[in-house]
């Protein structure tokens, strides 16, 4: 789980899209006014929650100074932590699938979704045509 400092930081890298150093997160994050230590330890953290990783470096006036940039998606992320919720299971799914449904108005939306369960229902049969 990430706190809510993290995720600040996390939303602005997802929001953002491109690799950013210490001090230009500091700079893009509105109405937070943390200090270079603080931000520091936050990108420390982060990196050893494997949630952002170190992609190369830029030159920030005088010094060199590292870039940083999500491991995986927004939506890898809210996956990943109702996964690691207390008593979720797999067989809790088609429940979450049921209220996403509920919860959206768009055809297009709910024709993405039937897709994505077509091709992910031909992978498992294409597995066990390999597997036979």
């Amino acid at each position: 789980m990430l706190t809510k400092s993290e995720e600040e930081i996390m939303n602005l890298l997802w929001e953002v899209g491109e690799p950013l150093a210490s001090s230009e997160i500091v700079n893009k994050s509105e109405n937070r006014t943390w200090k270079k230590s603080y931000i520091n330890l936050l990108i420390n953290s982060l990196l050893s929650k494997q949630m952002i990783e170190v992609v190369g470096v830029k030159q920030m006036t005088k010094n060199y100074a590292r870039t940083f940039k999500p491991t995986m998606s927004r939506y890898a992320y809210l996956v990943k932590n109702l996964f690691s919720q207390k008593g979720f299971s797999e067989e809790n799914i088609p429940d979450i699938f049921a209220e996403l449904l509920l919860n959206t108005e768009s055809p297009a939306v709910i024709d993405k979704m039937q897709a994505q369960l077509e091709k992910k229902k031909q992978e498992f049969e294409s597995e066990q045509d390999v597997s036979a």
